[in-house]
């Protein structure tokens, strides 16, 4: 512990300050070295956007007002959105004025405009944060030639509260993103970066908010490409209108009233307990027409269907086994008699499509399923394997090649699937390629791994990573080196296996997720 603060206390250096100047006013900032060694401009906790607080609680975010003549001190990280107690791991401070942003650049100059990535966290919409000191370390990232954008954003009921009124429309923590992506088209140049080059890079929550901006109105123009990693916004389910029920509950858990709505709005948007009872919330809702500028007009899936999205080249994928892990950590004491009932096969269709258990739909699903996956998958662990498999696959799996293959068919798709095993893992108890695993090679978390060395057994898949996804963002096509990534064909289900070399293969996961598309068709 003590070798791995050190490297880490020599990654960042706090020595030397730089000035910035835009038209809100001037920005200091800190130079940080890179993994390898290379100096680069940073400039965090920069406001985009005005606290959220009081009467903006729930509301769309509102442009940060200009702070000069005084200089805006982005030396350090801003506090992280607020979020659930167990999910805090010794973080920075926590704050509703949260809507900061941090910049990392290697040229301030004028001339010669850089690519930008602006990358939005994971965390299931709950938790995590854009902060370099976890989470989002930039150093990997810098060695490339590019500008990096990370932020925070509103996350559970603070972000995605929707009662179906003009009190909690929803979507706010969703509009937050968007309102740092306008930041950064108005700024990213006074940091060296072009703003007609932007490409979008999200992981998890990160990945699914891509799929919505996709087809967002508020999005258009904002961003030319993006990156969508293990996350989907569309499957088998369908968007609400708003979320009242759990509005409703979450009022009683803070004793506001709820039989008068305005009165239950006027309680939550002054109650200072509400941050810590923000896990309800993390989905994004068709908003009501109430005069605000809306994020979503109509269900996702109906606008991909359609080509009713932003026409931009896309990189989508998943690791190998997504989270078969820690479903088979949860599992791990049930015998293979118990798990033969039907009712471990029966709850997750329940609980995803909302269906009543005595319904014919969900014992028809439910029988389909375990018979697929069962035949499919004989192992010699018993029945764990492919009831784990079935649940990553129709939280993560399922979505991801629905999404892909719903792009696909507008736009230039590279999919992927992650196969590399490193030697360090998010939640790693066994064997595999698993959900965040690949994160590690992009940003820097000091509570998953060390910062990896030329000499590390990691460093020739970090460049191979890096490489690629920063010639996407120049170019709009990952292909580097003798790399030869084909963009998705449908009928042949292509995609690269990116695992100690990268390999193009034929018919992802097939058998799987062909179980998937016959139970939920898109015609």
């Amino acid at each position: 512990m003590i070798t791995l603060c050190f490297a880490f206390l020599i990654a960042i250096d706090y020595t030397s300050a730089v000035k910035v100047s835009t038209s809100l006013g001037d920005i200091s900032g800190s130079i940080l070295t890179s993994r390898l060694g290379e100096d680069f401009y940073a400039f965090r906790g920069i406001r985009y956007a005005q606290s959220p607080k009081g009467d903006l609680r729930f509301q769309n975010p509102k442009p940060v007002e200009p702070w000069a003549p005084e200089i805006f001190d982005a030396t350090s990280d801003g506090p992280r959105c607020p979020q659930p107690l167990q999910s805090k791991l010794n973080s920075a401070e926590e704050s509703e004025d949260c809507l900061r942003l941090n910049i990392y650049s290697k040229n301030l100059n004028s001339i010669g405009f850089k690519p930008v990535v602006i990358y939005i966290h994971g965390g299931r919409f709950i938790e995590f944060s854009g902060e370099s000191l976890k989470f989002a370390g930039p150093q990997i990232l810098m060695d490339r030639d590019i500008v990096l954008v990370t932020f925070n954003y509103r996350l559970g009921s603070l972000g995605f509260l929707a009662t179906g009124t003009a009190d909690a429309p929803g979507n706010a923590g969703l509009k937050d993103q968007v309102a740092a992506f306008r930041w950064v088209k108005d700024h990213i140049h006074n940091f060296g970066g072009d703003s007609s080059s932007i490409t979008l890079l999200g992981y998890d929550a990160g990945s699914i908010s891509i799929g919505l901006h996709l087809v967002s109105p508020m999005t258009k123009g904002l961003f030319h490409r993006a990156i969508a990693m293990s996350g989907s916004a569309v499957s088998y389910w369908n968007y609400p209108f708003e979320l009242l029920d759990s509005a409703k509950k979450l009022a009683n858990s803070l004793k506001c009233p709820t039989n008068v709505l305005e009165s239950m709005m006027k309680c939550l948007k002054e109650s200072p307990q509400i941050k810590n009872n923000i896990d309800e919330f993390g989905q994004a809702v068709i908003e009501r027409n109430f005069g605000q500028e809306r994020f979503i007009l109509e269900d996702p899936l109906i606008s991909f269907k359609n080509g009713n999205f932003h026409m931009v080249p896309l990189i989508i994928g998943m690791t190998k086994d997504e989270v078969v892990d820690i479903v088979k950590f949860r599992l791990k004491n049930i015998s293979d008699v118990q798990l033969s009932n039907d009712r471990f096969w029966k709850e997750p269709v329940l609980k995803l499509f909302q269906y009543s258990s005595n319904s014919t739909k969900s014992s028809e699903i439910s029988a389909i399923l375990k018979k697929g996956y069962l035949e499919q998958h004989q192992s010699t662990m018993g029945l764990i394997e492919p009831l784990a498999k079935m649940m990553s696959d129709r939280v993560i799996g399922f979505p991801v090649h629905r999404f892909a293959h719903l792009a696909a068919r507008f736009v230039p798709v590279y999919y992927y699937m992650f196969s590399y095993e490193g030697r360090y893992s998010y939640l790693k108890r066994s064997k595999g390629s698993f959900h965040y695993d690949d994160l590690q090679y992009l940003f820097y978390n000091l509570n998953m791994a060390p910062m990896f060395s030329k000499l590390d057994p990691e460093h020739k898949i970090i460049e191979r990573l890096t490489a690629m996804w920063a010639r996407f963002a120049e170019t709009g096509d990952p292909n580097i080196w003798n790399l030869k990534w084909e963009t998705l064909e449908l009928h042949k289900q292509n995609y690269l296996d990116i695992g100690d070399e990268p390999v193009m293969k034929e018919n992802f996961l097939l058998e799987r997720f062909g179980l998937w598309d016959r139970l939920f068709p898109l015609d």
